[in-house]
């Protein structure tokens, strides 16, 4: 399935890959911490003075205001001109924003969404806990409420980009009386506030993106409230929604230009048997054709995902199959170009990329956002209507 494209959809495909082409970046995007954070900050803002930022984003926060098959193409075209991880700015265009834009008051979404646009502020993720993970509703960072105020006291983890944020979107139990996901919030934590304390976590592709936050007698304003007080559980959902569905379509595309990568490197390193190209050996050749065909599998169910959504304000369960599709993909596709480029792919930045960070760091694709078997469990109980599985 591929997205049907108008004239005036081919006419913004031309002018997206016109203006990439002039300005991508031409140095290499840093790997980690606050000169990372401001490489992505600059670009961001790059995108947003010439008119590419939030293109599905409503007008009156800044976006553009065009349908979603506009921003699959920008994508697209983002790709294929070899342009930088969206890095930093993941959460706050993907998670975020989008979690606002259907979930947020006029004010949250007049104060926070301009400035994620123009590179102004960096968002991470507080769902995950030391003690709840995948099970969000077992999660126990509390907030009680004194005033007009949340005091937060807890802890989470897992947190990519907290080491360089400024906000965060927070998902604390308010209520320890109503059922398990009846007494959640979802707020807006200013990571600046006295009493949050950050310890960056080195993940084992060597850099820091992750941490654990620690929240003591932490104060949040009660306005900074997504949707209703013990209401959170719907906003997480849909949080997650956009995160498992189409929030994932930049990282595809960048897979894609990945498999092209690897089907370069067959046409020019030698066969496993001594042939003189490794795309002449059947085995390689059939594996290569199987992650191709499985890329382009994922394509078509974003497709489909994003046609869903120009239906339907938040999406749905159906998310889960792109994002199990992804996490599995991910992982396979940087774990054969090891196999195929055998000791020279371990080399950081080396002439076929820098395969060992990528394959490292895509291993959080199978664990963030829920783990692969979580979202298998999802796809059985809420798509196929499966009973659910005895723990």
């Amino acid at each position: 399935m591929r997205l049907l494209e108008t004239p005036d959809d081919t006419d913004f495909r031309h002018s997206a890959r016109e203006w990439l082409d002039a300005n991508v970046p031409r140095e290499k995007r840093p790997h980690d911490g606050w000169e990372q954070r401001e490489f992505d900050l600059t670009w961001q803002k790059r995108q947003y003075e010439a008119g590419w930022a939030g293109i599905s984003w409503p007008t009156e926060y800044d976006g553009k205001g065009l349908p979603l098959v506009r921003q699959a193409i920008w994508h697209e075209e983002y790709a294929r001109a070899g342009a930088p991880q969206i890095g930093a700015m993941f959460i706050g265009l993907s998670h975020a924003g989008p979690t606002l834009i259907v979930k947020g008051s006029e004010e949250h979404k007049q104060r926070y969404l301009p400035a994620i646009l123009k590179g102004e502020e960096v968002w991470c993720q507080g769902f995950s806990e030391p003690g709840a993970g995948s099970d969000l509703a077992s999660l126990t960072t509390s907030g009680r409420i004194e005033d007009d105020h949340l005091v937060v006291n807890g802890s989470k983890i897992w947190t990519t980009y907290g080491p360089v944020a400024d906000l965060q979107e927070l998902l604390i139990r308010t209520s320890s009386e109503k059922p398990r996901h009846k007494g959640l919030s979802w707020v807006i934590c200013d990571l600046r506030s006295e009493g949050v304390s950050i310890r960056p976590i080195k993940a084992m592709s060597g850099y820091t993106h992750f941490c654990q936050i620690h929240y003591d007698d932490v104060r949040i304003p009660i306005e900074n409230v997504v949707g209703d007080i013990d209401g959170g559980w719907s906003v997480a959902m849909a949080t997650l929604g956009f995160e498992r569905g189409t929030g994932t379509i930049g990282h595809q595309m960048e897979l894609s230009r990945w498999m092209d990568q690897l089907v370069r490197m067959a046409r020019e390193l030698p066969g496993p048997c001594g042939e003189e190209r490794a795309i002449d050996n059947g085995e390689v050749a059939g594996q290569l054709a199987r992650l191709k065909a499985d890329v382009a599998a994922l394509q078509a169910m974003t497709s489909m995902a994003i046609a869903r959504n120009m239906r339907q304000e938040v999406p749905g369960a159906e998310g889960n199959l792109v994002a199990l599709q992804f996490g599995e993909l991910v992982r396979r596709v940087h774990g054969f170009a090891f196999e195929l480029a055998g000791n020279e792919a371990f080399e950081r930045d080396g002439p076929w990329g820098d395969w060992p960070y990528e394959y490292l760091d895509g291993f959080k694709w199978g664990i963030g956002g829920g783990t692969l078997e979580i979202r298998r469990n999802t796809i059985g109980e809420r798509l196929l209507g499966l009973p659910k599985g005895r723990s």
